[in-house]
């Protein structure tokens, strides 16, 4: 199952707090980065991002984004603006 875009329009609007956020659209997902550093992406209408030392801290369950592919944090509340940049910028900072 393909990503919608008014699910992928709607995490983007969600993450207007964080600066320098970019989207590639992908084989129906779509693929995250912040300044340039991929941290995650929209797969099947879930906000995954890549696993780090960085952001353990926040109880994220793990999940797959496709068959085969390493695990991921998947991010369920969405609703929170600044929750959602501080994940994101923890994950950047794990990922450098």
């Amino acid at each position: 199952m393909a990503t919608s875009k008014i699910y992928k329009d709607f995490i983007l609007e969600q993450l207007n707090l964080a600066d320098n956020i970019t989207v590639k659209p992908m084989m129906g997902e779509y693929l995250l980065y912040k300044d340039g550093v991929l941290f995650g992406g929209i797969y099947d209408n879930r906000l995954l991002v890549k696993i780090t030392a960085t952001n353990k801290k926040y109880g994220l369950d793990s999940a797959l984004p496709y068959s085969g592919a390493k695990p991921m944090y998947s991010v369920h509340d969405v609703d929170d603006k600044e929750k959602l940049k501080n994940i994101i910028s923890d994950t950047c900072k794990g990922l450098l």
